[in-house]
C-alpha cells in the first residue's frame, strides 16, 4: 500500500509544481518524513490523509484506488471524505493491533529462547 500511496504523492506533488519540501511545510513535517512517505518507507501518510486530499484536491478513495487518479471536481465527494478517512483509519488500527499481537508473540518467542539457553 505505501509504494501505491508513494507514487501517486510524487505524481500529484509534480502536477502542482511542488517541491518536496513545500509539501512538507504545508503539511507541517519535516522535508525528510515527507521524501520518506514518496519513497514509500513510511506509512505516517496515513495520519495526514485528509490534509494531503485537500492539498492535492483528490478524494482518500481515489488515493488508494490502484487505477489511476481522478481530481475531485464534485463537491459531493467532498462530503463522503470524512465517511471514508473514519473507515481508512480504523482499517489502519485494525492492522496495527494485529502487528502488535505479532510482535508480542514474537517476543514471548524471543523469550523462551533465550530462557532455554540459560
Amino acid at each position: 500500500m505505501n509504494t501505491l500511496i508513494a507514487n501517486k504523492l510524487k505524481i500529484l506533488r509534480k502536477e502542482k509544481n511542488l517541491s518536496q519540501e513545500e509539501v512538507a511545510h504545508r503539511l507541517h513535517m519535516s522535508q525528510s518524513a515527507y521524501g520518506r512517505i514518496e519513497k514509500g518507507d513510511s506509512s505516517s501518510w496515513a495520519a495526514h490523509l485528509n490534509d494531503i486530499c485537500e492539498l492535492y484536491d483528490v478524494a482518500p478513495e481515489e488515493l488508494m484506488k490502484k487505477d489511476t487518479l481522478t481530481i475531485n471536481q464534485d463537491d459531493e465527494k467532498a462530503n463522503s471524505n470524512s465517511t471514508v478517512i473514519k473507515l481508512i483509519s480504523e482499517k489502519l488500527i485494525e492492522q496495527f493491533e494485529i502487528r502488535l499481537k505479532e510482535k508480542e508473540s514474537y517476543i514471548n518467542q524471543l523469550e523462551k529462547k533465550l530462557s532455554s539457553k540459560k
